[in-house]
C-alpha cells in the first residue's frame, strides 16, 4: 500500500511545482534570537516521525542539520515549517518530510558513496553528508552550485564534492556509486545512473511530467527493480541530457 501523499498542495503549485532542484542565505554565524533547536524538534516529531519515517539515523540527521541556515533571510521563520520554500533562480527547498523519506529510501549506513542531482540549497547534501561517507552533488544552475558550495565549507562539511553541471549524465569520473538520489524529475529514468549505480545500490527519484511517481530502484545483477512510493510533483529535470532518448 502507498504512503499517504503528505503535500501540501497550494505550496506546491505557488512555488512552481515547488518540491524540486534545490538566494541570498544568511550566514551561518547569523542569529536571530529564535529558538530554532525547539522548532527542529517538534518538525522532527510531527512532520517526519509522526508520518512514518523510523530510521533512527534519518532522524537524527534531520534534527542536526540546521534548516535555517538554507533558506533565504525572508523565509528564516518558516524554515521549520511543513512546506517546501523558494531559494531563487526558479527553484526550491524540499519539504522537510520529502527530505527524509527519500533519505530513508536510500538505506544509508555510513560508509557509503553517494550522489546527488540537484544541489539546490545544499540542505539534501547536508543531510546525506551526516548519513554518508562521500558524497558528490551535481546542479545544474551555477550559482545555485556555488552558493550551496560556499554555505557547506562554512558549516564545516568536508566530505562534500559540489559541481556544476547535467545530473542527467551523473558524474562518471567518480562512479560507481552506493546510493544516488535526484531531486528533480525526468521523465524517465537516465540510465547513465542506473550505469554509475553499484551492484546493489540504490536509486531514489521522482518520475513523470507534471505529475510524478516517487521511485525506489534497486540494481540488481545489472537489472533494476522498480518500486513506486508515493505520488510528487517536482519541477522538471533540465538540461541536454535529459533530451536524450530512453
Amino acid at each position: 500500500m502507498k504512503r499517504k501523499v503528505y503535500f501540501i498542495l497550494v505550496w506546491v503549485i505557488f512555488f512552481s511545482f515547488s518540491i524540486g532542484c534545490e538566494g541570498d542565505r544568511r550566514s551561518p554565524t547569523s542569529d536571530s534570537g529564535r529558538d530554532f533547536k525547539a522548532m527542529r524538534e517538534k518538525m522532527v516529531e510531527t512532520q517526519i516521525k509522526g508520518r512514518g519515517v523510523k530510521d533512527p539515523r534519518v532522524l537524527s540527521a534531520m534534527l542536526k542539520v540546521e534548516r535555517h541556515h538554507f533558506v533565504p533571510k525572508t523565509y528564516e521563520s518558516q524554515a521549520y515549517s511543513d512546506q517546501p520554500l523558494p531559494i531563487g533562480e526558479g527553484q526550491t527547498i524540499s519539504q522537510p518530510y520529502i527530505v527524509a523519506l527519500m533519505t530513508e529510501l536510500l538505506g544509508l549506513k555510513g560508509e557509503e558513496k553517494v550522489l546527488e542531482i540537484g544541489t539546490g540549497s545544499g540542505y539534501q547534501a547536508a543531510i546525506l553528508a551526516e548519513l554518508a561517507r562521500e558524497v558528490y552533488t551535481i546542479e545544474i544552475i551555477e550559482a545555485l552550485a556555488e552558493s550551496a558550495k560556499n554555505l557547506l565549507l562554512k558549516l564545516g562539511y568536508q566530505n562534500i564534492q559540489v559541481k556544476t553541471g547535467d545530473g542527467y549524465l551523473g558524474w562518471p569520473e567518480v562512479a560507481p556509486f552506493d546510493a544516488i538520489i535526484v531531486t528533480c524529475a525526468p521523465d524517465h529514468i537516465p540510465k547513465p545512473l542506473i550505469e554509475q549505480l553499484k551492484e546493489g545500490g540504490r536509486l531514489v527519484i521522482p518520475v513523470g511530467t507534471f505529475s510524478q511517481e516517487l521511485k525506489k530502484v534497486v540494481k540488481r545483477s545489472g537489472k533494476i527493480e522498480t518500486t513506486d512510493v508515493i505520488p510528487v510533483i517536482f519541477v522538471p529535470m533540465t538540461g541536454e541530457g535529459v533530451k536524450q532518448k530512453r
